[in-house]
């Protein structure tokens, strides 16, 4: 099934509260701990991209206390639903394709759900490239897609069908507008990302981690 992008930004007031007032707990708790099990609770600066309305990097935040995090979202309608977050997460509106930060200042990057909203990958790589320090931890999950139109509904039915129209309309075509893993893979290799894999981790998502080279 070829590749059908859908819109960058979720920056409409009903999408992102339809987002928020989904249950994502059990995925964002995954994805936190994940994150703190590749990681130490040592002083560090920590950015996440695509933040949506704060939720992991607050999670975050409470398995590493010692870092700095910078939680990054294009859309001020999903960070203005941010439950005040600790002192230790800054929110900042910004592309994650073209960030407000120095070269090389990041020591661990992270982000779910970001991939797939995006309508090229390559400059959003090249950011991560030049904001990361060598060595940087790298977690990156998203979406995969799905080898059929039929088998993205499946998922949706299974995975969201007692959230919202809205949401699962926007689940099934961000399923479509998802990238496999093979082109995961070509895209690491396309910006010179050595030290990063791609695992598949469920049904419907991948892990592009490690640390760079």
């Amino acid at each position: 099934m070829e590749r059908q992008p859908e819109p960058e930004y979720m920056d409409l007031a009903d999408e992102a509260d339809a987002y928020a007032q989904a249950d994502f707990a059990d995925v964002n708790a995954a994805f936190a701990e994940r994150l703190a099990e590749l990681t130490e609770n040592r002083p560090a600066w920590a950015l996440d991209l695509g933040c949506g309305p704060v939720d992991i990097p607050i999670r975050v935040a409470a398995l590493r206390p010692a870092w700095h995090i910078a939680a990054v979202d294009a859309s001020w309608a999903m960070l203005a639903l941010a439950p005040n977050p600790p002192v230790l997460v800054h929110r900042i509106q910004a592309d994650a394709k073209r960030l407000p930060v120095p070269d090389r200042v990041f020591d661990v990057v992270f982000s779910n759900s970001i991939l797939h909203h995006l309508p090229n990958p390559e400059p959003f790589w090249q950011e991560v490239r030049r904001i990361s320090r060598p060595g940087t931890l790298i977690l990156v999950r998203d979406l995969f897609r799905p080898e059929s139109r039929a088998a993205a509904r499946a998922l949706v039915d299974h995975h969201a069908g007692t959230e919202s129209p809205l949401l699962q309309e926007e689940f099934y075509r961000s399923l479509l507008a998802a990238f496999t893993p093979e082109e995961a893979r070509e895209q690491l290799a396309m910006a010179n990302l050595k030290g990063l894999e791609v695992t598949t981790i469920t049904d419907r998502h991948i892990d592009i981690w490690g640390r760079l080279g």
